[in-house]
């Protein structure tokens, strides 16, 4: 598929320009200068077309700082593998020292480069734009990116550019198992990530909240097409500051929204802590199938035992994942991190997984109700019937012969049964009762 990457110094709109080509915010936009830090893939269509846009993070050569530095890095990784490059400027601003600093940069990557001049808010400010022509390169395009002006004009530039002979849907492009990686700043989320690709496609650091945006990577590995979700590190309510800080985490919320499976990262020098266990409840919440990763395992001083007391002490205060699978890792020296695809595939399966309603009324439900009758015969009322309204996340509708719901042991147990029945790996199980009581309905969920 034809790539496009979005370049330009800090602060010009790129991310702005960037969502309005895609058509949908993937990409974080505020005041703030530097939000855009990591690469930011998305589908552009046009006119039947199809082709792939990389947003990255301001462009600052020289720099000394850590962060600056890697972005630049992501932007120079995202200029080799694309076939043309949006410069994107300030209009208003114009031609800026930084700007022309970028100049030889891109003129090194031997691709064509158009300048895109941003922020023209007004036909009357177009005329702005024509003082970048002085840059050299061929095409210059007013636009404005937030007010969608002039951008009709490049989107057809762009289609007639692009390779007519290889065209491609979103759907072609995204589709696989979502993977969601979340967990609080600092656990090692980026490094798991660039673990599992094999290759340094986000940023690293020891700065708390490096990654802001939610970035996804399609990785293909034996016949499996995943969509890997680096997301920004989850803050308790009340500690996130900055406007950008407050929509990292929204957004990383809204990741477990559209993963199959999220892969919920916990510090095993650290411990579990409450902000895991508040992480764990929304991972839970959201339906998806839930592996706990135990990073940083090399760091631990082990015994025989230890293994045991970490497991206890995360299901202690994870009651409700008690599902989910362990697995120890080192996302910085790889250690077992190639085993969690197996563990991915399995748990996207079994969320997948469906019961027909035969097997359900005339085997499991006359089972489970003799074992229920027969521990406690205060267990009213009966399960009269069962079936599965859908998959993923598995939900099962029960109904019973009374006025009352099932007791919430007895519901635990029917979980527990299904469960041992169906498998149901590394998945929540939702439960919604119907009693006599004029179809009055309750949901829950394990």
């Amino acid at each position: 598929m034809f790539r496009v990457a979005v370049v330009g110094r800090p602060n010009v709109g790129k991310s702005t320009l960037f969502n309005r080509l895609c058509g949908k915010r993937k990409a974080i936009v505020g005041n703030e200068s530097g939000i855009t830090r990591d690469r930011i893939y998305g589908v552009l269509h046009w006119r039947g077309a199809a082709m792939e846009i990389i947003d990255t993070g301001g462009m600052i050569p020289n720099a000394a700082e850590i962060i600056p530095a890697k972005v630049l890095e992501q932007v120079e990784a995202a200029i080799r593998e694309s076939d043309l490059l949006l410069f994107v400027v300030d209009g208003r601003v114009g031609a800026t020292p930084l700007d022309e600093q970028l100049l030889p940069i891109l003129r090194r990557s031997a691709l064509p480069v158009w300048v895109v001049v941003n922020k023209l808010d007004t036909p009357e400010l177009e005329a702005q734009a024509a003082p970048f022509y002085s840059f050299g390169f061929e095409h210059v395009f007013p636009v404005s990116a937030e007010h969608s002006l002039g951008i009709a004009e490049l989107l057809d530039a762009l289609v007639s550019r692009a390779d007519s002979g290889s065209p491609a849907t979103e759907e072609d492009v995204e589709k696989g198992i979502a993977v969601a990686v979340v967990g609080r700043p600092n656990v090692g989320k980026s490094s798991l990530v660039n673990r599992l690709l094999g290759a340094e496609r986000t940023i690293v650091s020891e700065i708390p909240g490096t990654t802001r945006d939610a970035v996804d990577t399609w990785l293909f590995r034996d016949g499996v097409s995943y969509c890997i979700i680096d997301t920004a590190g989850i803050r308790r309510k009340g500690k996130t500051e900055a406007g950008t800080e407050k929509i990292s985490v929204l957004m990383a919320k809204k990741s477990l929204q559209r993963a199959d499976v999220a892969l919920l990262l916990l510090d095993a020098v650290e411990g579990v802590t409450k902000l895991d266990a508040a992480i764990g409840g929304y991972c839970c919440d959201s339906g998806c199938s839930v592996i706990i990763v135990l990073n940083k395992w090399d760091l631990v001083q082990k015994d025989q035992d230890t293994l045991k007391e970490y497991t206890d002490s995360i299901f202690r205060r994870m009651k409700y994942l008690s599902f989910a699978p362990i697995l120890t890792v080192s996302a910085l020296k790889g250690l077992r991190v190639s085993r969690l695809f197996e563990l991915i595939r399995n748990a996207y399966d079994a969320r997948r997984q469906r019961i027909p309603t035969g097997t359900l009324n005339n085997v499991f439900v006359p089972d489970v109700a003799r074992r229920l009758t027969a521990y406690n015969p205060a267990h009213k009322p009966a399960i009269r019937y069962m079936t599965q309204v859908r998959a993923a996340a598995p939900t099962f509708v029960v109904f019973t012969s009374g006025r009352k719901p099932l007791h919430f042991s007895a519901e635990r147990y029917l979980v527990n049964q299904l469960r041992e029945r169906f498998g149901f790996y590394a998945t929540p199980i939702r439960i919604v009762q119907r009693v006599k009581a004029r179809g009055k309905k309750l949901t829950s969920q394990d």
